[in-house]
């Protein structure tokens, strides 16, 4: 199971570019915070992020952070602090406070490496306030899932505040990563000075930065990848991340909700290649990779049933199941939809607690919905209006046969592919179809005389066709029967009547 985590953080206050302290102006301000376990000093990058730095400073200064506390804390990854509710207010708000504006991201493509300082914030990238994180260890797994994502801000630069920082993540903590002695992680006092009075500063060497370029976010929550060949839209305001593929069954895409019960919402897309099994191959193994879990009783299946999406074969599974997360039981429900295509399966899940479900369903529904393969060999299932590498679809277009077609497009995707007899046809049909279609389609385009013959060519069998318009195929029998009588039909129409024409003629020679 893949674990994601967000650093939540509610509101923010965004300040001026230049930093003033009683009408005096500290330049190359240095942060301290007194701690019970000592002192954390952070320096800051000002180049890179100046709107967090400035709110910071301003907070410092304050007294904002005075009193709150780490009230998060993950042993190897970070510690989050900067709350005001953690002064006084009730445990179960920890993680919610903060002031009510907001800052604009400044994700820059500082790597979030031991020591580094950066803005914790919503869902929303411009939601960040007052919270804020210090990362314990340099770890692959977490900085590919923070990197270009969270605004870095500055780093610590003295041996006391590493040392601080590990003593703080070595505290024992319980429900929700929270502290079980919280007086040990309070920030007693925050300090304010100019760089020139610090002591004891490292010469640390420039930050290590990622080398890819961090694209703005632009509230456009359509996601497109012409690497995966596919598109979807994901709920808006909710988290679009790309994680790196450490497994096969890794997702490829992630998009996580604001949290609102015991977890937080997530909508996942995971690629893999067929290779060469069927669907009916991969409900097996899945049916197997699933055993274990299920006599557990840690998973329990509700349902599980083929359907068809969009012309394309697919099966759809609900379940429920218990999960522990920092020794907590939490009831988590799922819904996964497997689409398959001729070289690939996309696998989209959708899983949220099992009492905020419902509320979100409606959202993934409308994810699947929008879901669009584009790859090349995904062109086998449809039969656009410009053709593309459809012989059928190219001679008719524009002509007095194109309803017809478009009635068959509708006939295969509400009825054909609705039935398992129907889906295997069409699976063999293309692999054979479309061997041939796309160079006759293309001789089509570039000759108008041949384009005409082939359309005097297909019109009887697109006519006979039209006939299952008029008829019930709503069982594997009446597909069989249909089906069969409609082949028997084409080849008498196509072999056995010019075959007769021909045997005929030479009986006369």
């Amino acid at each position: 199971m893949t674990i994601l985590l967000i650093l939540v953080s509610v509101g923010n206050q965004a300040f001026a570019q230049s930093v003033e302290i009683t009408r005096t102006q500290i330049l190359d301000p240095i942060v301290i915070l007194e701690t019970n376990l000592g002192n954390i000093t952070i320096e800051f990058f000002n180049n890179d992020a100046p709107n967090h730095v400035e709110n910071f400073i301003k907070l410092s200064v304050s007294g904002f952070y005075d009193g709150t506390i780490f009230h998060r804390i993950i042993p190897g990854f970070m510690i989050q602090g900067g709350d005001p509710n953690t002064i006084n207010g009730d445990p179960s708000t920890w993680g919610q406070g903060g002031p009510t504006e907001r800052i604009n991201s400044e994700f820059n493509t500082i790597k979030h490496n031991r020591g580094i300082v950066s803005m914790a914030r919503a869902n929303d990238p411009n939601s960040a306030s007052s919270q804020f994180f210090i990362v314990h260890k340099d770890s692959i797994g977490y900085e590919q899932s923070l990197d270009g994502k969270y605004s870095v801000f500055g780093r610590i630069v003295t041996d006391e505040s590493f040392e601080t920082l590990d003593k703080i993540a070595a505290v024992e903590t319980g429900h929700k990563d929270i502290p079980t002695d919280t007086e040990q992680v309070k920030i007693i006092k925050v300090t304010t000075i100019p760089r020139s009075e610090a002591s004891n500063l490292l010469e640390l060497p420039d930050p290590e930065h990622t080398q890819s370029t961090v694209i703005p976010p632009t509230g456009n929550q359509k996601f497109e990848s012409t690497e995966l060949e596919i598109t979807f839209s994901a709920p808006e305001g909710w988290l679009l991340q790309e994680p790196d593929k450490i497994q096969q069954n890794s997702p490829d895409v992630i998009a996580v909700g604001p949290k609102i019960g015991a977890i937080n919402p997530v909508i996942s897309l995971t690629v893999q290649q067929t290779n060469q099994r069927t669907l009916d191959d991969l409900i097996s193994e899945k049916a197997e990779e699933l055993i274990e879990v299920i006599e557990s009783e840690n998973l329990k299946i509700i349902s599980q049933e083929k359907i068809t999406i969009t012309g394309y074969q697919a099966y759809v599974t609900n379940a429920e199941g218990l999960f522990l997360s920092n020794n907590e039981k939490i009831d988590i429900k799922f819904k996964e939809v497997l689409i398959y295509d001729t070289e690939k399966f996309y696998t989209l899940a959708y899983a949220n607690g099992i009492d905020e479900f419902d509320s979100q369903l409606p959202r993934f529904d409308e994810t699947i919905d929008s879901f669009e393969i584009l790859s090349k060999d995904s062109s086998k299932n449809e039969l656009n209006d410009e053709g593309g590498g459809c012989l059928i679809a190219t001679a008719t277009y524009g002509s007095e046969l194109s309803p017809q077609v478009q009635q068959l497009r509708e006939l295969r995707d509400n009825k054909l592919l609705n039935t398992e007899s129907g889906v295997s046809f069409m699976n063999t049909f293309n692999d054979f179809y479309y061997s041939f279609s796309p160079y006759i389609a293309d001789y089509e385009r570039e000759n108008p005389v041949f384009k005409e013959i082939v359309k005097l060519g297909i019109t009887p069998m697109i006519s006979s066709l039209s006939i299952l318009n008029y008829v019930d195929m709503d069982s594997e029998t009446e597909v069989l029967g249909y089906g069969i009588s409609l082949i028997i039909l084409n080849l008498g129409m196509y072999v056995g009547i010019p075959a007769s024409v021909i045997i005929g003629i030479r009986k006369y020679i």
